[in-house]
C-alpha cells in the first residue's frame, strides 16, 4: 500500500471528510482492520483565507509547497491537495515536489467521461468558478463544456462555503439556494453538477436532487484509495 498524502485544513472540515472516506475505501476494499497510510499536513485556513481575497496567490503557493515538501518528507508516495481554490497554485506545488500529484480536476473530468456527460454545471469558491484554473483544465485537457452561475448566483454560492460551510454551520435556507442553482444550471443544459467545493457535500447531498452530482471530496478520495492500492 502506498502513503497518501494529504495537504489540508483549507478548511478542516473537508478535511476530516477526505480522512474518513479514504479509510472507509480501504477498509472496504482489503477488510479486517485496515486503514490508510496517510502523511497529513493541515495548514492554518485563516491566513490562508486572507491571502485568497488579496489575490496574493505567489504567497500562498509559497506556503502550500513548503507544506508540500513536509508531506513528501514524511514518507507520501503521493500528494492529494484537499481543495478545489488551491489547485490554482498546483503548478508551483508540482514543481516543488518528486511525488506525484492527483489533481482533482482530473479526477472528476474521469468520473464523468465514465458516465458519458459532456456538459457539467460548476459550483465552487468564486476563484473557481470565475478563474480559468479549473474549469479550462475540465474543457482542454477533457472535453467538457463547464457552465457556471450567474453574477447573484454565485456571489450567493461563494458565501454560503466561506461564511457557513467552512465554520461548520450547514443552513436549511442555504441549501434551498443552492438546489434552485443546481435546477436553473440544469435547465440551461447541464447534464451533472460539480461540487466543485470541497464542502459543498456537507450541504448537498445526491439525495437532495435528481440531477446528478461530482462530489469533488468523494470523488478525489475515492482516487487516492485506487492509486495507493493499485
Amino acid at each position: 500500500m502506498k502513503t497518501i498524502g494529504l495537504l489540508g485544513g483549507m478548511s478542516w472540515e473537508s478535511t476530516v471528510n477526505y480522512y474518513r472516506a479514504i479509510n472507509q475505501g480501504v477498509k472496504q476494499a482489503l477488510g479486517g482492520l485496515h486503514s490508510a497510510k496517510i502523511a497529513l499536513y493541515s495548514v492554518d485556513f485563516d491566513p490562508i483565507e486572507k491571502l485568497q481575497h488579496e489575490g496574493n496567490w505567489d504567497e500562498m503557493a509559497k506556503i502550500l509547497s513548503e507544506a508540500a515538501v513536509g508531506v513528501q518528507s514524511a514518507g507520501a508516495d503521493f500528494l492529494l491537495i484537499c481543495t478545489n481554490t488551491m489547485h490554482k497554485v498546483a503548478p508551483q506545488i508540482e514543481a516543488a515536489i518528486d511525488i506525484p500529484l492527483l489533481h482533482i480536476a482530473d479526477a472528476i473530468a474521469q468520473a464523468s467521461t465514465q458516465q458519458t456527460i459532456q456538459t457539467v454545471g460548476l459550483l465552487g469558491t468564486a476563484f473557481t468558478m470565475e478563474q480559468d484554473f479549473y474549469s479550462g483544465r475540465l474543457s482542454e485537457n477533457h472535453g467538457l463544456t463547464v457552465l457556471i452561475p450567474n453574477d447573484a448566483d454565485r456571489r450567493i454560492v461563494h458565501q454560503v462555503i466561506y461564511q457557513e460551510l467552512c465554520l461548520g454551520k450547514v443552513e436549511a435556507k442555504s441549501k434551498k439556494e443552492y438546489l434552485r442553482i443546481m435546477d436553473d444550471l440544469a435547465g440551461r443544459g447541464a447534464d451533472a453538477i460539480i461540487l466543485g467545493c470541497t464542502e459543498i457535500g456537507m450541504l448537498v447531498q445526491q439525495t437532495d436532487t435528481d440531477i446528478r452530482l461530482f462530489d469533488s471530496t468523494t470523488i478525489h478520495a475515492e482516487k487516492a484509495v485506487d492509486y495507493a492500492l493499485k
